[in-house]
């Protein structure tokens, strides 16, 4: 048995088509309140099974909006429950006055796409499904949903608008998308890409894709490549308001800037491009507590207040 793929510290892929995953540090799930938010793990769907991890901030609001949020991990390793995007979500929460559903959805290359879009999309109607029956949806607001992610996880939150937009949940009503540095791709290199073949983060990004895709599907699949998309001129004129996060220093900083623009082409009536300077990919789960993650955290409340008020 041959090693096929490998991430080292964290994922192993055989050619039998075992895997073996290697979790950093996660945080136990807690009922208790504490520096301003609580927390809990629920279950979507436990045939799946999918789980979720939602934050409460303390608040004297009467409605909170609600943020649905999609970890990274090139559809292949991640959780809501790993340290860094504990802490990153914990204080967003805090930081938008919003309570955060956090979703643990099917990886790859057990579960190929487009099961990930399949998987959060449930999340929404379980959200239509619980907020009148979970206590602590009690102050959720459903006419302001938020869809956001890191990388494969913005990657996921754009798939998922598109689903909501065609197949709408009763009650939900998402009023933007936050993607920070999305993962997307095409068959046709970027000028990045094409200078940098050898690098590690392209060759890495390569193999989540090779993994992740259906079987016997190139990176013009659907879900990789944002231009394939078949939503006609009202459908776009109606797409949620979007924030798109890039990091200077990230090999996908062109892709993100390249969908932005896309967006907006399209005709999108609101869409905000932020460039951290400096920073590299996911900075905010890699160091959650930095001075870029909160400027990151204020630019996305910042956002979502525009948006709702």
């Amino acid at each position: 048995m041959s090693l096929f793929a490998e991430m080292p510290g964290y994922l192993q892929v055989f050619s039998d088509g075992s895997v073996k995953r290697f979790a950093p540090e996660t945080v136990p799930a807690s009922m208790k309140s504490t520096n301003g938010y609580k927390f809990k793990d629920v279950v979507i769907d436990e045939s799946k099974p999918i789980t979720a991890r939602l934050f409460i901030p303390e608040s004297s609001a009467s409605q909170l909006p609600v943020m649905v949020y999609f970890h990274g991990g090139g559809f292949c390793i991640g959780s809501t429950t790993w340290l860094g995007y504990h802490q990153f979500l914990r204080d967003l929460s805090v930081t938008s006055q919003a309570i955060v559903l956090s979703i643990d959805y099917r990886l790859a290359p057990e579960n190929r796409l487009p099961i990930a879009y399949d998987d959060c999309y449930s999340s929404l109607e379980w959200l239509s499904h619980q907020v009148g029956v979970e206590p602590w949806l009690k102050l959720a607001d459903l006419s302001r949903v938020f869809l956001s992610g890191d990388s494969a996880g913005g990657n996921i939150a754009h798939h998922v608008a598109v689903r909501a937009m065609r197949n709408e949940v009763s009650n939900v009503k998402i009023k933007g998308l936050l993607l920070i540095h999305p993962y997307f791709g095409s068959e046709k290199r970027t000028e990045k890409e094409m200078a940098d073949e050898a690098d590690e983060e392209i060759i890495k990004n390569d193999m989540f894709w090779r993994l992740s895709i259906p079987e016997g599907s190139n990176l013009d699949y659907f879900g990789c490549n944002f231009q394939i998309q078949d939503l006609s001129e009202a459908e776009w004129s109606v797409f949620p308001a979007t924030m798109v996060q890039v990091a200077s220093l990230d090999c996908l900083n062109e892709r993100g800037i390249m969908y932005a623009e896309f967006l907006a082409k399209q005709g999108v009536k609101e869409v905000e491009l932020v460039e951290a300077e400096g920073e590299s990919h996911v900075f905010h789960v890699l160091h959650p507590e930095s001075h870029a993650t909160r400027l990151l955290q204020q630019q996305m409340t910042k956002f979502m207040n525009s948006i709702t008020h």
